[in-house]
């Protein structure tokens, strides 16, 4: 990502928004915050932890389409921007997803190339074929639902962060009038147009709303203090608090909880079979857990069952 050069400000930077400063640096300039769309990112993670390797389930193997494992891989789109869920870290794409992608992929006997993409990009991508599978923190919803075939593996909520010691007092209800970052294309940016115009109705200020292409973005935002407080998936507020060593911090609990869903492009047989098939044996056999405690992902959002296209809350 292009952000220009400002020496002078790092030193006044919390560690986290230098982080983001330098995942977004290797981005090719795609705003992303990882490794250029085109080229595609190893897997692995870098946190404590060891996460198996999965031996190859022949029976969900064959319900994979021959033209997507012809070549053995899987094309995953993603948004390495969006850390501990996926992010760039030493040239190569980590995170909870990678992991799961991964495992997913040895239950399948095939690897998966996971490709950085802008976020509000990634569906139109998959539905044009760039993609075979897009795994990115996508909460299910209607909208999407209506698009794409969706696997659930586990719950998420929306959470606010804000500066430590919260100096502006803001909470859920009293945003209006402020500036909160948000990513684009992200249920949080739909959530604060819909606060902004409760408050607006009621004759307040609207909230101003910056949205932003990468989580890095975001959090820049409120580090730099160009934002009043910046809306996310928990887990990922969760670690941006760590990262920054308590210069931020939440403010309420998660709400609106709802399932992550792999997303595959309709149409495609026995293959969202395949994945939810995969996901599940994960769960089943522990491997799921052992991924979420590595990135230390709460275990409230654990779900039992894997879904195809489960009915959404709203």
């Amino acid at each position: 990502m292009s952000r220009g050069t400002r020496l002078k400000a790092f030193a006044l930077l919390p560690a986290f928004a230098l982080a983001g400063m330098t995942m977004a640096c290797g981005a090719g300039g795609n705003g992303s915050g990882g490794t250029s769309p085109s080229t595609p990112a190893a897997a692995g993670g870098t946190s404590a932890g060891a996460v198996p390797v999965e031996a190859k389930d022949d029976k969900l193997a064959a319900l994979v389409p021959d033209a997507i494992k012809s070549d053995g891989k899987i094309v995953v789109g993603q948004d390495q921007s969006y850390a501990p869920n996926e992010f760039v870290d030493n040239g190569k794409a980590v995170g909870f997803d990678v992991d799961l992608g991964t495992a997913i992929g040895q239950k399948l006997g095939l690897q998966m190339e996971f490709q950085n993409a802008d976020f509000s990009g990634i569906i139109a991508g998959l539905a044009a074929s760039k993609y075979e599978l897009a795994m990115s923190s996508f909460t299910i919803n209607k909208d999407r639902l209506a698009t794409v075939d969706m696997v659930s593996y586990y719950k998420a909520g929306s959470s606010m962060a804000v500066l430590k010691g919260n100096p502006d007092n803001l909470s859920l209800d009293n945003l209006c009038g402020k500036t909160v970052a948000v990513q684009k294309g992200t249920t949080q940016a739909d959530d604060v147009q819909a606060k902004s115009k409760t408050c607006t109705d009621a004759g307040k200020p609207a909230i101003v709303a910056s949205q932003l292409t990468a989580q890095t973005d975001v959090n820049l935002a409120l580090t730099a203090k160009r934002a009043q407080a910046m809306l996310a998936d928990s887990p990922v507020i969760d670690y941006a608090i760590t990262q920054t060593n308590g210069a931020l911090q939440a403010v309420g609990d998660p709400y609106d909880s709802a399932p992550y869903g792999i997303a595959i492009k309709k149409g495609q047989g026995t293959y969202d079979q395949a994945v939810q098939g995969a996901v599940q044996a994960l769960i089943d056999d522990g491997t799921f857990k052992k991924i979420l405690d590595k990135w230390k992902l709460n275990p409230v959002g654990v779900i039992a069952k894997s879904e195809i296209n489960p009915a959404p809350a709203s």
